[in-house]
């Protein structure tokens, strides 16, 4: 929450051993708006799988960001073994993935946002950056009050049910 604000319309899956994307993918199956799944190259060299699933699913609203910075991020900023090695691009291109992104700085990512998000069809997009050295604190509110959070979020805007029951009003 440091970075984005939201308490409402982001999901937060911290250490979520690469199913950030997958989690989103099932959002995305529910709505026709763009959903946005953020993960690591951690995460990535976790389930590499992760790219023939989203490719084969072929969900026109999911756009898929990586952010490589060597490291995996819930481990305090472990390195990652091989990191020189990885294309993360060129793998995704193998995995059949038609809409692939390089971006080189956060400047690129400016530049071609506006484009992955109003193209038709999957994207995934790597985004190269340094590490922070330091992790990110975790969001200030606890798993349950977040999913109730999002989930209600979620059946406002898309008008679907989440939830049985109603929640208490304070």
């Amino acid at each position: 929450m440091e970075i984005t604000r939201e308490s409402e319309r982001v999901f937060y899956l911290e250490a979520s051993m690469s199913l950030a994307s997958l989690f989103a993918a099932g959002i995305a199956l529910g709505t026709s708006r763009n959903v946005v799944a953020l993960s690591g190259d951690g995460a990535l060299c976790m389930n590499p799988g992760m790219l023939m699933v989203e490719q084969a699913m072929a969900l026109p609203n999911l756009k898929h960001l990586v952010l490589s910075n060597g490291c995996y991020g819930s481990t305090n900023e472990l390195p990652l073994r091989f990191p020189e090695r990885a294309d993360y691009v060129a793998m995704a291109r193998a995995a059949g993935v038609e809409r692939v992104y390089g971006l080189a700085t956060v400047e690129g990512l400016g530049q071609a946002l506006d484009e992955i998000l109003s193209v038709a069809g999957y994207v995934f997009a790597v985004l190269d950056v340094e590490p922070l050295g330091r992790r990110l604190p975790s969001p200030p509110i606890d798993g349950p009050e977040l999913k109730f959070r999002f989930g209600r979020y979620l059946e406002r805007t898309v008008g679907r049910p989440i939830f049985d029951a109603s929640l208490p009003r304070n």
